[in-house]
Protein backbone atom coordinates (compact mmCIF):
# COMPACT_ATOMS: atom_id res chain seq x y z
CA UNK A 1 0.00 0.00 0.00
CA UNK A 2 2.45 2.48 0.73
CA UNK A 3 4.64 1.52 -2.47
CA UNK A 4 1.27 2.80 -4.43
CA UNK A 5 1.11 5.57 -2.47
CA UNK A 6 4.62 6.56 -3.29
CA UNK A 7 4.14 5.66 -6.99
CA UNK A 8 1.23 8.08 -6.77
CA UNK A 9 3.21 11.15 -5.36
CA UNK A 10 6.17 10.40 -7.84
CA UNK A 11 3.41 10.51 -10.75
CA UNK A 12 1.90 13.26 -9.68
CA UNK A 13 4.72 15.65 -9.07
CA UNK A 14 6.17 14.74 -12.41
CA UNK A 15 2.83 15.59 -13.75
CA UNK A 16 3.04 19.16 -12.62
CA UNK A 17 6.99 19.52 -13.88
CA UNK A 18 5.89 18.91 -16.74
CA UNK A 19 3.15 21.07 -17.05
CA UNK A 20 5.39 24.00 -15.83
CA UNK A 21 7.95 23.54 -18.31
CA UNK A 22 5.56 23.42 -21.26
CA UNK A 23 3.87 26.89 -19.83
CA UNK A 24 7.65 28.67 -19.69
CA UNK A 25 7.93 27.49 -23.15
CA UNK A 26 4.61 29.07 -24.26
CA UNK A 27 5.00 32.30 -22.31
CA UNK A 28 8.56 32.56 -23.79
CA UNK A 29 6.82 32.18 -27.52
CA UNK A 30 4.38 34.33 -27.05
CA UNK A 31 6.36 37.38 -25.32
CA UNK A 32 9.41 36.88 -28.22
CA UNK A 33 7.22 37.58 -31.24
CA UNK A 34 5.33 41.18 -30.45
CA UNK A 35 9.49 43.45 -30.58
CA UNK A 36 9.77 41.02 -33.63
CA UNK A 37 7.09 42.50 -35.20
CA UNK A 38 7.03 45.82 -33.58
CA UNK A 39 11.02 46.05 -35.20
CA UNK A 40 9.83 45.07 -38.90
CA UNK A 41 7.12 47.80 -38.59
CA UNK A 42 9.62 50.44 -37.09
CA UNK A 43 12.41 49.31 -40.20
CA UNK A 44 9.24 50.00 -42.60
CA UNK A 45 7.98 53.20 -41.50
CA UNK A 46 11.75 54.74 -41.34
CA UNK A 47 12.05 53.92 -45.00
CA UNK A 48 8.73 55.28 -45.60
CA UNK A 49 9.55 58.43 -43.81
CA UNK A 50 12.64 59.43 -46.49
CA UNK A 51 10.65 60.83 -49.89
CA UNK A 52 11.78 58.66 -52.75
CA UNK A 53 12.16 62.35 -54.51
CA UNK A 54 14.62 63.48 -52.43
CA UNK A 55 18.04 63.52 -51.86
CA UNK A 56 20.08 64.19 -48.56
CA UNK A 57 23.82 66.11 -49.54
CA UNK A 58 25.49 67.97 -47.47
CA UNK A 59 27.12 71.65 -48.74
CA UNK A 60 30.41 69.82 -48.59
CA UNK A 61 29.50 67.18 -50.90
CA UNK A 62 28.02 69.74 -53.32
CA UNK A 63 31.05 70.89 -53.69
CA UNK A 64 33.05 67.70 -54.04
CA UNK A 65 30.53 66.08 -57.03
CA UNK A 66 31.22 69.91 -58.63
CA UNK A 67 27.11 70.34 -59.26
CA UNK A 68 26.72 74.00 -59.82
CA UNK A 69 23.54 75.61 -59.05
CA UNK A 70 22.30 78.89 -60.35
CA UNK A 71 18.72 80.64 -59.16
CA UNK A 72 16.11 80.83 -62.09
CA UNK A 73 14.10 84.10 -63.30
CA UNK A 74 11.18 84.52 -65.39
CA UNK A 75 12.01 85.86 -68.91
CA UNK A 76 11.49 82.80 -71.58
CA UNK A 77 13.87 82.40 -74.88
CA UNK A 78 12.31 85.58 -76.55
CA UNK A 79 13.33 88.13 -73.44
CA UNK A 80 17.40 86.78 -73.62
CA UNK A 81 19.72 87.01 -76.15
CA UNK A 82 22.54 84.46 -76.65
CA UNK A 83 25.68 85.89 -78.41
CA UNK A 84 29.28 84.54 -78.40
CA UNK A 85 31.97 86.74 -76.86
CA UNK A 86 35.27 87.26 -76.49
CA UNK A 87 37.23 88.50 -73.09
CA UNK A 88 39.42 91.52 -73.68
CA UNK A 89 41.61 94.33 -71.61
CA UNK A 90 39.68 97.67 -70.67
CA UNK A 91 41.28 100.43 -72.68
CA UNK A 92 43.32 101.08 -68.92
CA UNK A 93 43.85 97.60 -68.29
CA UNK A 94 46.75 96.75 -70.84
CA UNK A 95 49.93 99.07 -71.45
CA UNK A 96 51.94 98.29 -74.31
CA UNK A 97 56.07 99.18 -73.37
CA UNK A 98 58.40 100.06 -75.16
CA UNK A 99 61.65 101.50 -75.67
CA UNK A 100 61.92 105.52 -75.41
CA UNK A 101 65.63 105.35 -77.02
CA UNK A 102 67.74 103.09 -79.35
CA UNK A 103 70.27 100.83 -77.62
CA UNK A 104 71.42 97.77 -76.19
CA UNK A 105 69.57 95.81 -73.62
CA UNK A 106 71.94 95.16 -70.90
CA UNK A 107 69.72 94.50 -67.73
CA UNK A 108 66.13 92.58 -67.41
CA UNK A 109 64.12 92.69 -63.97
CA UNK A 110 61.05 90.70 -65.11
CA UNK A 111 59.92 87.64 -67.12
CA UNK A 112 56.50 86.57 -68.52
CA UNK A 113 53.68 86.41 -65.80
CA UNK A 114 55.72 88.14 -63.34
CA UNK A 115 53.72 90.77 -61.63
CA UNK A 116 54.93 94.17 -61.58
CA UNK A 117 53.80 97.36 -59.86
CA UNK A 118 53.19 101.16 -61.75
CA UNK A 119 56.63 102.93 -62.30
CA UNK A 120 59.02 99.62 -61.72
CA UNK A 121 61.66 98.83 -63.66
CA UNK A 122 61.19 96.18 -66.52
CA UNK A 123 64.96 96.83 -68.15
CA UNK A 124 67.07 99.04 -68.57
CA UNK A 125 68.62 99.80 -72.64
CA UNK A 126 72.20 101.62 -72.78
CA UNK A 127 71.83 104.03 -75.52
CA UNK A 128 74.35 107.36 -76.78
CA UNK A 129 71.29 108.83 -77.00
CA UNK A 130 70.39 108.97 -72.89
CA UNK A 131 73.53 110.82 -72.35
CA UNK A 132 72.68 113.27 -75.48
CA UNK A 133 69.56 114.02 -73.20
CA UNK A 134 71.23 114.33 -69.93
CA UNK A 135 73.93 116.63 -71.67
CA UNK A 136 70.98 118.84 -72.87
CA UNK A 137 69.17 118.91 -69.71
CA UNK A 138 72.64 120.33 -68.14
CA UNK A 139 73.34 122.48 -70.64
CA UNK A 140 69.56 124.22 -70.67
CA UNK A 141 69.88 124.39 -66.60
CA UNK A 142 73.16 125.66 -66.95
CA UNK A 143 71.64 128.72 -69.40
CA UNK A 144 68.72 129.29 -67.37
CA UNK A 145 70.99 130.27 -64.58
CA UNK A 146 73.37 132.36 -66.78
CA UNK A 147 70.10 134.52 -68.21
CA UNK A 148 68.59 134.78 -64.14
CA UNK A 149 72.26 136.13 -63.09
CA UNK A 150 72.14 138.59 -66.39
CA UNK A 151 68.80 139.56 -65.29
CA UNK A 152 69.01 140.55 -61.93
CA UNK A 153 72.17 142.51 -63.21
CA UNK A 154 70.03 144.44 -65.14
CA UNK A 155 67.43 145.06 -63.18
CA UNK A 156 70.42 146.72 -60.65
CA UNK A 157 71.33 148.56 -63.21
CA UNK A 158 68.12 149.69 -64.68
CA UNK A 159 67.42 150.86 -60.70
CA UNK A 160 70.38 152.61 -61.04
CA UNK A 161 69.70 154.93 -64.01
CA UNK A 162 72.72 152.98 -65.65
CA UNK A 163 71.37 150.95 -68.60
CA UNK A 164 68.39 151.90 -70.57
CA UNK A 165 65.05 149.95 -70.25
CA UNK A 166 65.24 147.95 -73.37
CA UNK A 167 68.51 146.23 -72.46
CA UNK A 168 66.52 145.17 -69.15
CA UNK A 169 63.29 143.84 -70.87
CA UNK A 170 66.00 141.71 -73.46
CA UNK A 171 67.84 140.54 -70.21
CA UNK A 172 63.94 139.01 -69.09
CA UNK A 173 63.10 138.00 -72.70
CA UNK A 174 65.96 135.60 -72.63
CA UNK A 175 65.77 134.57 -69.15
CA UNK A 176 62.26 133.56 -69.85
CA UNK A 177 63.44 131.54 -73.17
CA UNK A 178 66.13 129.79 -71.08
CA UNK A 179 64.07 128.62 -68.13
CA UNK A 180 61.59 127.18 -70.75
CA UNK A 181 64.05 125.46 -72.54
CA UNK A 182 65.51 124.02 -69.37
CA UNK A 183 61.88 123.00 -68.19
CA UNK A 184 61.92 121.35 -71.74
CA UNK A 185 64.79 119.41 -71.18
CA UNK A 186 64.16 118.44 -67.90
CA UNK A 187 60.49 117.26 -68.89
CA UNK A 188 62.65 114.88 -71.71
CA UNK A 189 64.85 113.64 -69.50
CA UNK A 190 61.68 112.46 -66.66
CA UNK A 191 59.64 111.12 -70.00
CA UNK A 192 62.74 109.22 -71.22
CA UNK A 193 63.41 108.11 -67.25
CA UNK A 194 67.27 108.29 -67.59
CA UNK A 195 69.13 106.24 -65.23
CA UNK A 196 70.76 108.44 -62.44
CA UNK A 197 74.48 107.94 -64.20
CA UNK A 198 72.98 109.26 -67.20
CA UNK A 199 74.35 106.09 -69.48
CA UNK A 200 70.94 104.59 -70.54
CA UNK A 201 66.85 104.82 -70.08
CA UNK A 202 64.69 102.97 -67.95
CA UNK A 203 61.90 100.99 -69.41
CA UNK A 204 59.33 100.95 -66.65
CA UNK A 205 55.63 99.61 -66.88
CA UNK A 206 53.06 102.41 -66.69
CA UNK A 207 50.33 99.89 -64.83
CA UNK A 208 49.99 97.28 -62.41
CA UNK A 209 49.54 93.78 -63.46
CA UNK A 210 51.75 91.10 -65.46
CA UNK A 211 53.44 90.54 -67.73
CA UNK A 212 51.57 88.82 -70.59
CA UNK A 213 54.05 89.09 -73.49
CA UNK A 214 57.57 89.63 -73.47
CA UNK A 215 59.91 90.56 -76.67
CA UNK A 216 63.35 91.42 -75.79
CA UNK A 217 66.85 89.53 -75.36
CA UNK A 218 69.55 90.52 -72.90
CA UNK A 219 72.32 92.42 -75.16
CA UNK A 220 70.03 92.51 -78.22
CA UNK A 221 69.78 96.27 -80.04
CA UNK A 222 66.37 97.64 -79.88
CA UNK A 223 65.53 101.18 -81.68
CA UNK A 224 63.27 103.49 -80.63
CA UNK A 225 59.30 102.83 -79.92
CA UNK A 226 60.54 99.04 -80.00
CA UNK A 227 57.55 96.93 -78.38
CA UNK A 228 59.45 95.29 -75.21
CA UNK A 229 56.41 94.29 -72.89
CA UNK A 230 53.23 94.37 -72.92
CA UNK A 231 51.63 94.41 -69.01
CA UNK A 232 48.19 93.56 -68.05
CA UNK A 233 45.49 94.37 -65.24
CA UNK A 234 43.50 91.15 -64.56
CA UNK A 235 41.05 93.42 -62.64
CA UNK A 236 40.45 95.93 -65.71
CA UNK A 237 38.64 93.46 -68.64
CA UNK A 238 35.90 93.48 -70.36
CA UNK A 239 34.09 91.53 -72.57
CA UNK A 240 33.13 92.35 -76.44
CA UNK A 241 29.85 90.17 -77.73
CA UNK A 242 28.80 90.10 -81.26
CA UNK A 243 24.66 90.92 -81.70
CA UNK A 244 22.53 91.11 -84.80
CA UNK A 245 21.38 94.54 -85.75
CA UNK A 246 17.71 93.73 -84.37
CA UNK A 247 19.26 92.74 -81.45
CA UNK A 248 21.07 95.99 -81.25
CA UNK A 249 17.88 98.12 -81.17
CA UNK A 250 16.71 95.98 -78.17
CA UNK A 251 19.82 96.58 -75.62
CA UNK A 252 20.28 99.36 -73.19
CA UNK A 253 23.26 100.49 -71.14
CA UNK A 254 22.88 99.42 -68.17
CA UNK A 255 21.20 95.81 -68.99
CA UNK A 256 21.82 93.03 -66.95
CA UNK A 257 23.93 90.00 -68.86
CA UNK A 258 24.88 86.60 -67.61
CA UNK A 259 28.16 85.34 -68.74
CA UNK A 260 28.90 81.42 -68.51
CA UNK A 261 32.05 80.55 -67.74
CA UNK A 262 34.04 77.39 -69.39
CA UNK A 263 33.72 75.40 -65.97
CA UNK A 264 30.19 75.74 -66.25
CA UNK A 265 29.50 78.41 -63.55
CA UNK A 266 28.34 81.67 -64.41
CA UNK A 267 29.21 85.73 -63.89
CA UNK A 268 26.76 88.53 -64.11
CA UNK A 269 27.91 91.77 -66.17
CA UNK A 270 26.54 94.24 -67.16
CA UNK A 271 26.12 96.03 -70.63
CA UNK A 272 28.00 99.03 -71.14
CA UNK A 273 27.61 100.75 -74.43
CA UNK A 274 26.52 99.12 -78.09
CA UNK A 275 28.73 100.52 -80.65
CA UNK A 276 26.11 102.80 -83.54
CA UNK A 277 27.75 100.93 -86.18
CA UNK A 278 28.09 97.01 -87.60
CA UNK A 279 31.54 95.47 -88.11
CA UNK A 280 32.80 95.53 -91.44
CA UNK A 281 33.28 91.74 -91.87
CA UNK A 282 30.79 90.37 -89.47
CA UNK A 283 27.72 92.67 -90.16
CA UNK A 284 27.73 92.70 -86.64
CA UNK A 285 26.92 95.60 -84.15
CA UNK A 286 29.08 94.89 -80.37
CA UNK A 287 28.30 95.03 -77.11
CA UNK A 288 30.72 95.96 -74.43
CA UNK A 289 30.26 94.36 -70.83
CA UNK A 290 31.64 95.67 -67.59
CA UNK A 291 32.30 92.37 -65.95
CA UNK A 292 34.74 91.69 -62.50
CA UNK A 293 35.68 88.23 -62.36
CA UNK A 294 39.33 86.09 -61.18
CA UNK A 295 38.04 83.55 -63.32
CA UNK A 296 38.27 85.61 -66.89
CA UNK A 297 41.15 86.47 -68.89
CA UNK A 298 41.75 88.68 -71.87
CA UNK A 299 41.21 86.54 -74.86
CA UNK A 300 39.06 83.81 -73.19
CA UNK A 301 35.57 82.74 -75.49
CA UNK A 302 33.09 82.58 -73.57
CA UNK A 303 29.18 82.84 -74.03
CA UNK A 304 26.85 85.16 -73.17
CA UNK A 305 23.38 86.06 -72.47
CA UNK A 306 22.17 89.64 -73.09
CA UNK A 307 18.92 90.40 -71.24
CA UNK A 308 17.23 93.58 -72.44
CA UNK A 309 15.27 95.87 -69.90
CA UNK A 310 12.59 96.06 -72.98
CA UNK A 311 12.33 92.34 -74.37
CA UNK A 312 9.84 90.39 -74.71
CA UNK A 313 8.29 89.56 -71.24
CA UNK A 314 6.90 86.16 -70.27
CA UNK A 315 6.31 83.99 -67.69
CA UNK A 316 8.03 80.47 -68.59
CA UNK A 317 11.75 80.16 -67.26
CA UNK A 318 14.93 79.40 -69.31
CA UNK A 319 17.57 77.28 -67.89
CA UNK A 320 20.36 75.07 -69.22
CA UNK A 321 19.83 71.72 -71.21
CA UNK A 322 21.78 69.88 -68.41
CA UNK A 323 19.40 71.22 -65.85
CA UNK A 324 16.72 69.24 -67.20
CA UNK A 325 16.61 65.08 -66.66
CA UNK A 326 15.00 62.55 -67.30
CA UNK A 327 13.37 60.54 -63.99
CA UNK A 328 10.50 57.92 -64.45
CA UNK A 329 10.11 58.93 -67.95
CA UNK A 330 9.40 62.51 -66.84
CA UNK A 331 11.43 65.62 -66.90
CA UNK A 332 12.38 66.77 -64.03
CA UNK A 333 14.96 69.57 -62.20
CA UNK A 334 16.28 68.85 -58.76
CA UNK A 335 15.42 71.54 -56.69
CA UNK A 336 17.92 72.76 -53.86
CA UNK A 337 16.47 71.76 -50.29
CA UNK A 338 18.01 72.91 -46.85
CA UNK A 339 18.89 68.53 -46.66
CA UNK A 340 20.29 68.19 -50.57
CA UNK A 341 18.11 68.32 -53.73
CA UNK A 342 14.45 67.18 -54.59
CA UNK A 343 13.06 66.16 -57.92
CA UNK A 344 10.91 68.43 -59.02
CA UNK A 345 8.42 67.65 -62.70
CA UNK A 346 8.39 70.24 -65.16
CA UNK A 347 6.88 70.83 -68.31
CA UNK A 348 9.46 72.19 -71.32
CA UNK A 349 8.95 74.21 -74.20
CA UNK A 350 10.92 75.51 -76.64
CA UNK A 351 14.61 74.71 -76.77
CA UNK A 352 17.28 77.03 -78.28
CA UNK A 353 20.83 77.07 -78.17
CA UNK A 354 21.57 74.82 -74.87
CA UNK A 355 18.88 76.54 -73.25
CA UNK A 356 15.43 75.03 -72.43
CA UNK A 357 11.97 77.31 -71.69
CA UNK A 358 10.43 75.61 -68.58
CA UNK A 359 6.19 76.33 -68.94
CA UNK A 360 5.50 74.67 -65.43
CA UNK A 361 6.09 73.21 -62.60
CA UNK A 362 8.91 75.81 -61.51
CA UNK A 363 8.24 79.04 -59.58
CA UNK A 364 10.65 81.75 -60.08
CA UNK A 365 13.52 82.41 -57.50
CA UNK A 366 14.07 78.60 -56.80
CA UNK A 367 17.67 77.63 -57.57
CA UNK A 368 18.17 74.32 -59.36
CA UNK A 369 20.86 72.02 -60.45
CA UNK A 370 22.67 72.72 -63.40
CA UNK A 371 25.86 71.51 -64.12
CA UNK A 372 26.35 67.64 -63.14
CA UNK A 373 22.53 67.18 -62.38
CA UNK A 374 23.11 63.68 -63.77
CA UNK A 375 24.95 62.52 -61.12
CA UNK A 376 21.49 63.38 -58.53
CA UNK A 377 19.53 61.42 -60.95
CA UNK A 378 21.73 58.55 -60.76
CA UNK A 379 21.88 58.81 -57.09
CA UNK A 380 18.16 59.11 -57.43
CA UNK A 381 17.98 55.80 -59.06
CA UNK A 382 20.17 54.11 -56.54
CA UNK A 383 18.20 55.06 -53.80
CA UNK A 384 15.18 53.55 -55.40
CA UNK A 385 17.37 50.13 -56.26
CA UNK A 386 18.10 49.78 -52.79
CA UNK A 387 14.55 50.39 -51.60
CA UNK A 388 12.81 47.68 -53.94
Amino acid sequence: MMTQDKRLTGGIAAAVLAAAIGGFSVAKCTTSSPPTETTKSTSSEEKAAAPADSIAMTPEAITNAAILTETVQPGGLGAEIVSQATVTAAPMGEAVVTARVGGAVTRIFKRLGDPVSAGEALAVVTSRDAAQIVADRTAAAAKATLARKNLARERYLYDEKVSARVDYEQAQAEAAAATAEARRAQVAAGAANVTRDGTGVIVASPISGRVTAENVSLGAFVQPETELFRVADPNQIQIEAAILPSDAARLRSGDRAIVELPTGGTVDAKVRSVTPTLNGETRQATAVLDVRSPALQPGLAVRVRLLPSNGKQSSAIVVPDEAVQTVDGKDAVFVRTGDGFKAQFVTIGQRSAGRVEITEGLAAGRTIATKNAFLLKAELGKGAGEEE
